[in-house]
């Protein structure tokens, strides 16, 4: 049987609020794509610690510059879910990925003062669907960023299927995710569906 190809199109990886372990599954996914031989686009957002829609927007566009229509990935954590989600409603001329995965985006109703300039998200279903050719929405159980479930969230007011992965929290270091052979996976396919 002949082996699958492997996706090779350049993955641009958004971090969320405050700075990532080194040993978060991000830094991991674009070291494993990076040995892999694939073009990794992976920001410093500016001050993540209080982070700034507009800056933050500014630096997403600056790091899509450049990359071909249709033929780029996006994953997201966390804030940078959220930060999608403002640039789906605002991305005026910016190339579209083919395919996003938004990965545990806290809750709406958070009231954190530090991220009130991305709070309340834009819940567009038609511009997260223009804004690239799929997305997936992806949550762990019991998030302790997002109380109420992804699914109430952010899956049924996208109209959105949502994978929920058991034990997942906030699907971060804390919650065992170091490395996190899924994304991986999912980077690597050309399908959409998370498998997780």
């Amino acid at each position: 049987m002949p082996r699958r190809p492997t996706r090779t199109v350049p993955t641009v990886i958004l971090h969320g609020w405050q700075v990532a372990s080194p040993d978060h599954w991000q830094n991991w996914l674009a070291g494993e794509l990076r040995s892999a031989g694939r073009e990794v686009r992976f920001p410093d957002l500016p001050t993540p610690e209080h982070p700034d829609l507009g800056s933050w927007l500014a630096a997403l566009w600056d790091t899509l510059a450049g990359l071909p229509d249709d033929g780029f990935d996006v994953v997201c954590h966390s804030l940078g879910s959220v930060l999608w989600l403002h640039h789906a409603t605002q991305r005026a001329s910016t190339p579209k990925p083919s395919r996003v995965a938004l990965v545990a985006p806290p809750s709406p109703s958070l009231g954190t003062i530090e991220l009130a300039s991305f709070f309340p998200p834009p819940v567009d279903v038609d511009a997260v669907r223009g804004a690239a050719d799929g997305t997936v929405l992806v949550g762990g159980d019991a998030d302790p960023q997002c109380p109420e479930g992804i699914a109430d969230a952010y899956g049924r007011p996208l109209k959105m299927a949502t994978t929920v992965i058991p034990g997942g929290a906030h699907l971060n270091v804390e919650s065992g995710f170091g490395q996190w052979p899924a994304v991986l996976d999912w980077c690597g396919r050309d399908n959409l569906a998370f498998i997780a």
